[in-house]
């Protein structure tokens, strides 16, 4: 809902003391009286805020247990002995970490708002970098082994043979320049789909320069994802190619700017240009 309702969107901003890579979005779940998923377990850090009505929240705690699926949709676990239970009134938040066990019981009519930190894991993780590599022609050298002798055991794979493998596949990724930019990449792709709406018509660097320099504030689409890794930036997935880095680390930090955050970068026409194409593509525009 961050990404599409600007009301909404402003529960995420104060949880901006925790890095943005790893905000995963914000759910909002309504459920009348005794309604509710079930007990289940998630494996990303969530906040739950209490809306309207009252919620009765039963956390467990991150024990091995059984999993069963009722439903297609749905992953259950088994019964679990709470270590946390509340009831929630509007305005409460509570934290349950991954591998949890939790259930929500719901007295009456409720809005809940989960805001969810979603860390991945070691498959998405290998699998992303597998596609730069890829990409990019990485990793062309082959394998050899100057040192080999006879053996006896041709059928064989040496413990020497697959250590020299999988330092192989190490080295590609501790190759830091190409690890940044796969990093940056994939770190800075959403995992929803983002409200974009390109400037129409399109804004000259001319109209940008003169806006903010009347005091206008620029905001960041809702859900974008600018990420500052090392000294290179990234958007959306693509990598910001900046005259200006410090002004650059600002539309990292910031989701509102105005010329006081631009500095004397506003003084140079290349970044004008580069942030005037931003705007026209959708990912800043002018606070009305």
């Amino acid at each position: 809902m961050n990404h599409w309702h600007e009301p909404a969107a402003e529960l995420v901003r104060p949880f901006r003391v925790l890095p943005d890579w790893r905000l995963d979005d914000l759910m909002i779940s309504f459920s009348v009286q005794g309604g509710g998923v079930g007990p289940h377990i998630d494996p990303y850090d969530v906040f739950i805020i209490q809306g309207m009505g009252r919620r009765r929240w039963r956390v467990g705690d991150a024990l091995p247990l059984k999993q069963h699926c009722p439903h297609p949709a749905l992953l259950h676990v088994e019964p679990f002995t709470p270590i946390i239970e509340v009831e929630m009134e509007p305005g409460d938040i509570l934290y349950i970490p991954p591998g949890f066990p939790h259930d929500g019981y719901t007295y009456e009519d409720t809005l809940n708002y989960s805001v969810g930190f979603r860390g991945p894991n070691g498959r998405e993780l290998i699998s992303s970098f597998a596609d730069y590599v890829l990409e990019n022609d990485l990793g062309e050298k082959y394998y050899t082994d100057p040192d080999l002798t006879c053996r006896e055991h041709a059928g064989k794979v040496e413990e020497h043979e697959l250590e020299r493998l999988r330092m192989m596949m190490i080295d590609m990724i501790r190759q830091p320049n190409d690890f940044k930019q796969w990093f940056g990449s994939f770190a800075s792709t959403p995992r929803h789909e983002l409200d974009i709406a390109p400037a129409e018509p399109p804004f000259e660097p001319e109209e940008v320069l003169a806006a903010l320099e009347d005091g206008e504030t620029l905001r960041r689409l809702n859900g974008l994802r600018v990420l500052n890794v090392g000294e290179c930036f990234f958007i959306n997935s693509e990598k910001l190619e900046t005259c200006e880095p410090q002004a650059a680390d600002m539309l990292c930090r910031y989701t509102e700017l105005d010329k006081t955050h631009f500095g004397e970068a506003l003084r140079n026409p290349a970044f004008v240009a580069e942030l005037t194409t931003l705007i026209n593509q959708g990912y800043w525009f002018f606070d009305e």
